[in-house]
């Protein structure tokens, strides 16, 4: 009997997703799984990541209809901006589905959720020897490999990071790989300063006396994050805008040297490969690549913490509140 045979003859099951109820308010719901489609598979989750800065946002909910259909999770349930099961940083492994995928441990978009189906194209198996739990930083890493495309970084750049959050580090980490490089980040957190010195690059609480900079990636969330990125902006300088401010404005300082300079503010957002690359590189291909670049062990150290996906509602409120501590949190599923 053939896999595909085997998961005909499946039988639905019992999986429990998270889903956002209300403001600040989330619970896990039980639900039936069918048997995996024909071109299909079904996971058990082992790992997921909260991805902070989209969700915070999607927990406080979001009202504009703008955003039900260009911020849909691929594999998502209900519609913004309540209820949602939503989320894409989810590991597990194979149990069902085309032979070639059996038993492999994969990547996928997928919510927070005990087992879900997907179709076979849309699982990722990992590389060799790369551990599930750091597997899943790889649609981080995929954010921060797509902003040095647009932002078009080269080797000997002097390149400033504002926001030393999760997908500042991978941006600073990825940069700093770039020969002769000078990569500083810059955060108001002094405590994030040994990271960044480990990943090979300077650190600053302020942007205080940076007004050079060739390239600036944006990261921090916020207003004054902004107003600092732009006053690192040397002559003619790029500066690549990586948050997401779901429903809020935000104030830009265009006045003072930003015309004179010439400078240049471009949006880097993952839902599509970067102009320069896309003939070439599908978001497979992005994938894969982001998923090799987690080999080294030293990206370790962005997960500061986990939970217990049982213990998930309750522990969001905290995780997702503005200023949280620590960098990523990652679900234990057992």
């Amino acid at each position: 009997m053939t896999a595909l045979d085997a998961s005909k003859c499946l039988k639905p099951i019992a999986s429990r997703g998270l889903w956002t109820i209300g403001p600040g308010t989330a619970a896990l719901r039980d639900e039936e799984l069918a048997p995996p489609a024909p071109d299909g598979a079904r996971v058990t989750t082992l790992w997921s990541a909260i991805s902070r800065g989209t969700e915070r946002l999607v927990f406080q909910g979001l009202t504009d209809p703008v955003h039900r259909d260009r911020m849909r999770a691929p594999l998502q349930q209900g519609d913004f901006p309540f209820p949602v099961k939503y989320g894409y940083c989810a590991v597990g492994r194979v149990e069902a589905g085309p032979a070639a995928l059996d038993g492999r441990m994969v990547f996928a978009l997928a919510p927070h959720q005990t087992r879900f189906n997907a179709p076979a194209a849309m699982l990722t198996p990992l590389p060799e020897g790369l551990p599930p739990r750091r597997a899943t930083l790889a649609a981080n890493m995929e954010t921060a490999l797509n902003a040095l495309w647009d932002g078009g970084a080269g080797p000997g750049d002097r390149i400033v990071v504002v926001g030393a959050g999760l997908v500042g580090l991978l941006i600073a980490w990825l940069a700093a790989r770039l020969p002769g490089a000078e990569v500083t980040a810059i955060d108001p957190d002094q405590s994030r300063a040994g990271l960044v010195h480990a990943f090979g690059a300077a650190f600053t609480t302020t942007g205080e006396g940076i007004a050079d900079a060739d390239l600036v990636f944006h990261t921090s969330g916020s207003g004054a994050g902004l107003a600092t990125a732009l006053a690192c902006c040397g002559e003619e300088a790029r500066l690549v805008e990586m948050s997401w401010y779901g429903d809020k404005g935000v104030n830009a300082q265009l006045g003072g040297a930003f015309h004179h300079r010439r400078l240049q503010i471009v949006s880097s957002q993952v839902g599509q490969v970067s102009p320069a690359r896309r003939p070439r590189w599908s978001h497979r291909r992005r994938l894969e690549k982001a998923l090799s670049l987690l080999a080294d062990p030293a990206l370790d150290a962005l997960i500061t913490e986990e939970v217990a996906f049982d213990d998930l509602p309750q522990a969001l409120p905290r995780i997702l509140a503005d200023g949280a501590a620590g960098i990523a949190t990652v679900v234990r599923y057992t």
